[in-house]
C-alpha cells in the first residue's frame, strides 16, 4: 500500500472551496426565506407599507424597497432599522419588528438577506 503525503495547502485550499460552494446556496436559501416572510400577510408584512417588485397589492406608506444594497451597504444597519427604527426616528411609522418580538433574530436576517437582492 502506498500513502502519498497530504500537503496541508493542499487541505486547506480543498476545504475553502468546498466552503465556497456551500455558502452561495446557503444565502439564496435565506433570501428565499426572507421574500416569503416579506411577502407574508401575517407575519413580516412588508407590502402593508412598501411597493416591492414582485408583490401583489402593496402599500404606499413607506419608500419603495429598491436599491437596498446600495442604500444600506451595512447590512447590520438595516437589520437595526427593521428591528426597531424608533431607536434612529422616533417619529417613524415603521413597527419594530425586533423589539416587540413579531419577528426573530434569524427571521430578520433571512429579510435583510432577501432585501439586500433587490
Amino acid at each position: 500500500m502506498t500513502v502519498f503525503p497530504c500537503k496541508p495547502a493542499l487541505l486547506v485550499a480543498l476545504a475553502l472551496l468546498a466552503g465556497a460552494a456551500v455558502a452561495p446556496a446557503v444565502a439564496q436559501s435565506a433570501a428565499t426565506e426572507g421574500r416569503k416572510l416579506a411577502f407574508d400577510r401575517g407575519k413580516g408584512n412588508c407590502l402593508t407599507c412598501h411597493v416591492i417588485k414582485g408583490g401583489d397589492l402593496p402599500g404606499t406608506i413607506g419608500p419603495e424597497l429598491k436599491d437596498i444594497k446600495e442604500k444600506y451597504p451595512d447590512r447590520n444597519e438595516l437589520f437595526a432599522v427593521i428591528f426597531d427604527e424608533t431607536k434612529r426616528n422616533p417619529q417613524t411609522m415603521m413597527p419594530p419588528f425586533g423589539r416587540n418580538r413579531i419577528l426573530t433574530d434569524q427571521e430578520i436576517n433571512a429579510i435583510v438577506d432577501f432585501l439586500q437582492t433587490l
